[in-house]
């Protein structure tokens, strides 16, 4: 289970009331951003009600405004990666979570994000990929994005790997990738051949694990 998972549904247990269900879902009286029904978003995701329900909770219990912003989503991401910067990647994960980048990350975005990650087809989890990889989203993937988000993902992973990687080894990865990918030679990645690359090159497809694992 990956870090967002865990940041937002294994809360400490608190005793509480056993709760109607609609009273469960619409405890929002005091919640500025006012999030779709339960029934929505189980159609919309691949999630249950009732693990809708426990989302929500620990997502209210981390942002009680119903929307979590850049910084926070920050403070939080960084104490699953006490060992090394997480900042850089926290940063570039919740532009993806953001998808119409307002500036904030609503209940809904974080569960449409998170049931693509967790349950999504290789397809669509790939396409997520590619969307996280185009820091500018203009429908391309540049060697120097690609670099970006590895120096991240290292940065944020610190002493932990073994042996420990070397400075340069992010730039050799993103060599390796990019030379793979960019078939045309043109100097960017589509989605096209990225999705191609990926599912088509089992290094890459391991690779593609890491990224995965610190989600």
């Amino acid at each position: 289970m990956g870090a967002l998972m865990v940041i937002f549904s294994l809360q400490p247990k608190q005793k509480r009331k056993r709760r109607d269900s609609v009273e469960d879902e619409l405890e929002l009286s005091a919640v500025r951003h006012r999030p779709e029904g339960l029934e929505q978003l189980e159609a919309q995701t691949r999630f249950s009600r009732k693990e809708l329900q426990i989302l929500y909770r620990g997502f209210k219990n981390e942002c009680p405004s119903g929307v979590v912003n850049e910084d926070t989503f920050k403070d939080i991401y960084s104490q699953f990666f006490p060992q090394g910067d997480a900042s850089t990647y926290a940063h570039f994960l919740f532009n993806a979570f953001d998808t119409d980048h307002d500036g904030s990350v609503s209940f809904e975005d974080f569960v449409t994000g998170l049931s693509i990650l967790l349950r999504g087809t290789v397809q669509e989890k790939l396409n997520w990929a590619f969307n996280l990889y185009d820091i500018n989203k203009d429908g391309y993937i540049t060697k120097e994005e690609m670099l970006d988000i590895m120096k991240a993902i290292y940065n944020m992973m610190g002493k932990c790997t073994y042996p420990i990687l070397k400075e340069e080894t992010p730039r050799q990865h993103v060599e390796i990738f990019f030379q793979k990918m960019d078939k045309n030679k043109d100097g960017v990645v589509t989605i096209d051949e990225f999705i191609d690359c990926c599912q088509n090159d089992e290094n890459i497809m391991r690779s593609m694990q890491l990224f995965e694992n610190v989600i």
